[in-house]
């Protein structure tokens, strides 16, 4: 059975432990440098329709540290930017590789692609979700803090997909979410209401009182590409949301900051702040690497 990994809620939380389990295992054997060729002569079509350094760098050495290959399109370089339909790309992709990542704005993008493809599909990056991001944050918060049920994880900034991710990601893995941000920016409505019931998610205009008891700290950068013309109006509502010692000092001694970069520095988070923590950011970039191969093999051979 083919399975998609177009947000995080495609998968069951059983599944997620195993792919967690396997990238330890990657990680380890990297570190050792044991050499993985699980997926040998297996081809990854990567398409871009956003800039990229995380995702197309952790994919692509990714797909190589397995054994495979991967190939890097930008859509406006395919025949998508003439108009032939994504359903038409999608099924024939399907006949020359062996899973297809694409980066985009449009989640229907996404979900259309998946729709029509034979071979898995998985989202690096839409506007609504970012979920192999939060999978990989998810494990990294689990090395350094342990089973994350049992931790209390506040969001301060804007409520984008990497918000709604962490939505599911509370949904999924059953853990305490915050999520502050200003009127009119709050993640997805449909989320917040699914997660509400669970008991462990609220949401706020208070990042004080959001960050209270807080065990991580979670940031992303005020604008996402493609609201730059938006972007001195949403640095003047966001200024009471940056992350600093004056809100570090209502969380926990022990808390520890993320951002899943690229990082602004001076806006969402100060320069001191993300220098503090920057051993902990970097592990979690670091990560998106070792949880995209297990995703990888996962849905490559063993889904």
């Amino acid at each position: 059975m083919i399975r998609h990994f177009t947000k995080l809620l495609d998968i069951k939380e059983n599944e997620a432990r195993s792919i967690f389990r396997r990238a330890k295992e990657l990680k380890e054997l990297r570190k050792r440098e044991v050499c993985v060729k699980t997926l040998q002569n297996k081809i990854l079509a990567m398409i871009f329709e956003k800039a990229s350094t995380r995702t197309r760098v952790s994919f692509e050495v990714g797909m190589k540290e397995l054994g495979g290959d991967a190939i890097v399109m930008n859509t406006q370089d395919m025949q998508l930017s003439r108009g032939e339909l994504l359903k038409d790309t999608a099924r024939v992709l399907s006949r020359y590789v062996h899973g297809i990542m694409i980066r985009t704005f449009s989640q229907t993008v996404v979900d259309e692609l998946a729709e029509w493809s034979l071979v898995p599909v998985i989202n690096g990056l839409s506007d609504k979700y970012h979920p192999c991001q939060v999978l990989s944050d998810i494990f990294t918060i689990e090395e350094i803090k342990g089973d994350i049920e049992n931790l209390h994880v506040a969001y301060v900034g804007d409520g984008n997909n990497v918000a709604n991710s962490l939505i599911e990601a509370s949904i999924l893995f059953h853990f305490r979410l915050t999520i502050a941000s200003p009127q009119g920016f709050f993640p997805d409505v449909d989320l917040t209401e699914r997660a509400k019931k669970t008991g462990l998610f609220q949401i706020t205009t208070d990042p004080e009182k959001a960050v209270m008891d807080a065990d991580v700290i979670y940031t992303d950068v005020w604008v996402s590409m493609g609201q730059e013309k938006d972007a001195s109006r949403k640095k003047r509502l966001f200024e009471p949301y940056r992350v600093d010692d004056s809100l570090l000092k209502k969380a926990k001694k022990d808390t520890v900051v993320l951002h899943c970069l690229p990082a602004k520095r001076g806006e969402e988070i100060t320069d001191e702040v993300f220098e503090r923590f920057q051993d902990v950011i970097f592990t979690q970039a670091e990560n998106r690497l070792h949880v995209q191969k297990s995703l990888l093999e996962w849905l490559m051979i063993k889904a």
